[in-house]
């Protein structure tokens, strides 16, 4: 009786909170995203102050993303098996402290190397317990709204990094500037400890027994696979959007960057629409096949663009980078729901690393196709992968889970 008092408390206590809840989600993956998408931005710091060649930099800034893609599942598993709060608390914060570490000391590139690698590693723990905190505190009819406010983190974090590292890595040095995702990464890990709750679990199986794995089925599958199909429209826009407006229509270096900007936060609320639109018609998976259509046809609406007008290619390019992120969060959300509250976690985590795979290899695949100037070409292509997502989104999979 004392046990099932003391799980209402706990479940009172964080609805009431769920909304500081989610912002310490979005917080801890703002901070993570922030040091794994603001590397780049420290690339000319970097090879100043440690005399660095480019490649050198180059393959620096590669291994927190290398970390990250390691350990994902396995980060899902440990939220799945020992919570959300703990998961979230202990990656973050050590990342953080490594960061701390990779900034007050030079440091040989190899051994930089290192550093980054294994705070790359742990900042994997935010991903999927984040998501599943999300998942387990809002109900099914707010996880679209809830889920798309914690995919506007992306954004937000390379947001921060722009605004934040160039300045202070200009005044202070690259070491410096590392301090700015360092302090981020262990403050916002010090109120995630302090202030997320777990969600209530189900009850805990007989000692031996497992609940059978969701994979079993073709669902998720099919959920990761078109998932990562319409990363490489996604990634063929941001990649390439600002080289393409510099290179083939003499835009300026800052120009493209305002340009981009400005998409990115038009995506972010584009995440936010898709979210609300799959609460309201109570599937995230329809959605996100209607989607995959749109964004087959704005691929091909800026290779048309790039044949014709710069104000056709201008505005395709805007509608492209709102609708080929929107479906992110879908895919995401979909993924926990199906495979349900003890496997959540590792599909979390095996959602995002097909992601990431495919957000890897689509720049220099997509790369050998463009050559010098084979924009449309290139455009063209990457409006097939969602195409093939089409039919690989498994709507009947919700119907048949409820």
């Amino acid at each position: 009786m004392a046990q099932v008092e003391a799980g209402e408390q706990v479940r009172q206590k964080g609805s009431s909170r769920r909304w500081l809840i989610l912002a310490l989600g979005l917080a801890a993956q703002t901070a993570s995203c922030s040091f794994l998408y603001g590397l780049p931005f420290l690339v000319p710091a970097m090879r100043e102050a440690d005399h660095l060649t480019l490649a050198q930099a180059g393959t620096v800034v590669a291994a927190p993303s290398i970390g990250l893609l390691l350990t994902l599942i396995a980060w899902g598993a440990a939220a799945d098996r020992y919570g959300e709060r703990l998961i979230m608390a202990l990656g973050l914060g050590v990342s953080g402290l490594l960061l701390v570490y990779a900034a007050l000391w030079h440091h040989p590139v190899g051994l930089l190397f290192g550093v980054f690698l294994v705070a790359g590693a742990c900042t994997a723990s935010v991903n999927a317990a984040s998501g599943r905190v999300v998942m387990g505190w809002f109900s099914k009819s707010e996880r679209g709204v809830a889920m798309g406010i914690r995919q506007t983190a992306q954004p937000l974090g390379v947001g921060v990094a722009a605004l934040g590292l160039p300045p202070l890595a200009a005044q202070w040095g690259f070491q410096a500037a590392m301090l700015l995702p360092a302090a981020l990464a262990v403050g916002v890990a010090l109120l995630v400890a302090a202030f997320v709750i777990d969600p209530p679990r189900p009850p805990r199986a007989a000692k031996g027994e497992r609940p059978p794995s969701p994979y079993r089925k073709p669902w998720l599958w099919r959920v990761h696979g078109a998932s990562a199909l319409l990363v490489v429209p996604q990634f063929a826009v941001s990649a390439f959007a600002p080289v393409y407006l510099v290179s083939q229509h003499q835009w300026t270096a800052a120009q493209a960057g305002v340009f981009v900007a400005v998409a990115q936060v038009l995506g972010a609320l584009g995440r936010l629409a898709s979210g609300y639109w799959s609460d309201r018609v109570g599937s995230r998976l329809r959605p996100m096949r209607q989607l995959a259509v749109a964004s087959a046809v704005v691929m091909l609406l800026v290779a048309v663009g790039d044949a014709t007008w710069l104000w056709l290619v201008l505005a395709a390019l805007v509608l492209a980078a709102v609708i080929t992120v929107a479906d992110n969060g879908l895919g995401f959300t979909a993924s926990a729901e199906l495979a349900g509250v003890a496997w959540s976690g590792r599909a979390m985590g095996t959602q995002n690393t097909a992601q990431n795979i495919a957000a890897s290899l689509t720049p220099p695949l997509l790369g050998l196709v463009i050559g010098d100037s084979r924009y449309a070409l290139a455009y063209c292509v990457a409006a097939i992968f969602p195409l093939l997502a089409i039919g690989l989104v498994p709507v009947r999979a919700e119907s048949e889970k409820d």
